[in-house]
């Protein structure tokens, strides 16, 4: 086996803290700043010191492995890129403020790279011009770039971080199902070698695009994302992706539509006071614009509405609620009172809990005045049905009814069917097996490598500091020397016989430092193992203990040497 490095601290750029700093808002901002892995360079920017660098290269390296292991292939793509290409799909204006915009001194538009879709696809429909050269699937870890409105959460949502994104090329839907299963399962081996508890989530395509997509969410109290787990089956999704069946109901005996007067209820909050009624029992009506037009939107009024579902519904069209002046002029549009019957010239939507059959109290379209008994499908009409509200712990699985449980999560990586969204723009074409052409079919997957380093810190941590998995850890072993001239020339002597067995050490033999505060950074720093050279040193004997379990044992030095190297 090859000699490993001993990496004394007395030599290492590394500075720890003992206080939080103050702008840190959560745990892994917190420890990673405070044992010396990561500082900040501006907002959002953070440079990779020499401990931490050591670990995002091992997750790099677990990334890499596992990805050639399907026979991908990696290359290295440029960070800025024109605009053209984007322009062409569409992106350079769908991502709006977030996409890092800039000039070069002769005025061409360029962008820095968030995503690399476009550019992977001119890639090989020049690279690849035959069904024979087909399927391949290309990748590379790069970093990326996103002007965030409010970069937080240290390398958990920077505005530069680091990303292994992939892309393959088929022939068929069939292939495409294949390469989207291989990089499913290498996925679940990088996660599950790294050390990161994870679900697998239903998701939607977003600005992505494509049929399918899903997310794998480490579960954090710091994460960005809520999921919907099913406590009962196996169904896990992203908020945002969770269905409602659409169960129509029998209206048959359903009483007449009534006018009721309401005076001075303009919000679901005072229309259920003044009728001392449950919110659910009312329907909310929210308008909103879309490419100007005004459309509604009807979900049961204890619900609130999903902006983004709605949004991600009418994309790439632009939505914007509706202002005080939109009503000016539209006799049929009341502020306050607004119901599905009656309207004109206005697009309605619903929720699928607005079910043909369901009758409800709204608007009854006049000032001061709603209706009671309005039902669904008898009254008025349901343009389209879709899921637009905010779901809720408790809400029915879409699979078995039981009632599902929401938590937060980072999201760690994402794969996507695109299918031929990207194809069909630059025209990727190859030649098929009988000489006509053949459209390429794609699929897209992610690993935010630098952020899967801020879940491992968020999921593997304790009071005292980080507890890093083995397979990622900066080293193997931190030797600790508690004392003075006798016990550093005992840590130095079996990190060298570590290191030679092939054990990556990380020895503290810095001078004038007190035994507690190494004992701490040892702690901070979290290393699996660590051994101190202390007390019995002249005696031969370390001390063992397990950074995870804080289990200790005596061992003399051949005894921890051969235990480690086991």
């Amino acid at each position: 086996m090859a000699k490993a490095q001993v990496q004394r601290m007395s030599r290492l750029m590394v500075k720890t803290l003992r206080d939080d700093p103050a702008d840190a808002e959560v745990l892994s901002h917190k420890l990673l700043v405070r044992a010396g892995f990561v500082r900040r360079t501006a907002a959002g920017v953070w440079s990779w010191l020499p401990l931490g660098r050591r670990v995002y290269a091992n997750v790099e390296r677990v990334v890499r492995e596992e990805m050639d292991a399907i026979g991908a292939q990696e290359v290295l793509l440029p960070a800025l890129l024109p605009k053209e290409p984007y322009e062409a799909t569409g992106r350079w204006e769908e991502y709006g403020a977030e996409l890092f915009r800039l000039n070069d001194r002769k005025g061409g538009d360029y962008l820095l790279g968030p995503t690399h879709e476009e550019i992977f696809t001119q890639l090989v429909k020049d690279q690849c011009t035959s069904y024979k050269d087909l399927p391949v699937i290309l990748y590379q870890i790069q970093t990326k770039y996103r002007d965030e409105a409010r970069p937080r959460a240290g390398i958990l949502r920077g505005r530069e971080f680091q990303m292994k994104d992939s892309y393959s090329f088929d022939l068929t839907d069939e292939g495409l199902a294949a390469s989207y299963g291989l990089h499913r399962a290498a996925y679940q081996r990088i996660f599950e070698r790294l050390g990161l508890d994870y679900r697998i989530c239903a998701a939607t395509a977003g600005a992505m695009g494509g049929s399918k997509s899903e997310e794998f969410l480490a579960p954090a109290g710091a994460g960005e994302d809520t999921f919907a787990d099913c406590p009962q089956c196996d169904y896990a999704a992203n908020t945002e992706a969770v269905t409602f069946a659409l169960k129509p109901v029998e209206a048959a005996d359903a009483p007449a539509l009534e006018e009721i007067p309401t005076p001075d209820t303009p919000t679901i909050e005072t229309l259920a006071a003044y009728l001392d009624v449950p919110a659910s029992a009312t329907l909310k009506n929210l308008l909103v614009k879309v490419d100007g037009e005004i459309v509604a939107v009807g979900v049961p009024g204890d619900r609130e509405v999903d902006m983004d579902k709605v949004e991600a519904h009418f994309s790439p069209a632009a939505v914007e609620l509706v202002t005080a002046e939109d009503f000016e002029g539209r006799d049929d549009l009341v502020r306050g009172y607004v119901g599905p019957q009656g309207l004109e010239k206005v697009t309605y939507l619903a929720d699928p809990r607005v079910a043909p059959g369901t009758a409800w109290i709204t608007g009854a379209n006049k000032a001061g005045v709603h209706a009671k008994n309005v039902v669904a499908g008898r009254d008025f009409e349901v343009s389209a049905y879709v899921d637009v509200v905010v779901v809720q712990e408790g809400d029915p699985c879409p699979n078995c009814g039981t009632g599902l449980k929401l938590d937060r999560a980072i999201e760690i990586g994402h794969i996507f069917q695109l299918g031929r969204k990207y194809a069909d723009a630059f025209q990727l074409d190859v030649l098929g097996q009988n000489g006509k052409p053949v459209r390429v079919t794609m699929g897209s997957y992610g690993i935010g490598v630098s952020r899967a380093v801020a879940a491992l810190a968020e999921q593997h941590a304790d009071d005292k500091g980080l507890i890093w998995p083995a397979e990622i850890a900066p080293a193997d072993v931190h030797v600790v020397a508690a004392g003075k001239a006798l016990q550093t020339e005992l840590a130095l002597d079996v990190s060298e016989q570590l290191a030679a067995a092939g054990v990556r050490v990380l020895v503290d033999d810095r001078p004038g430092i007190s035994p507690g505060v190494k004992f701490t950074d040892s702690e901070l720093i979290g290393v699996p193992k660590i051994l101190v050279a202390g007390r019995r040193s002249a005696d031969g004997v370390v001390e063992l203990k397990d950074r995870r379990t804080g289990e200790r044992e005596e061992l003399t030095v051949a005894e921890a040497v051969a235990r480690l190297t086991a």
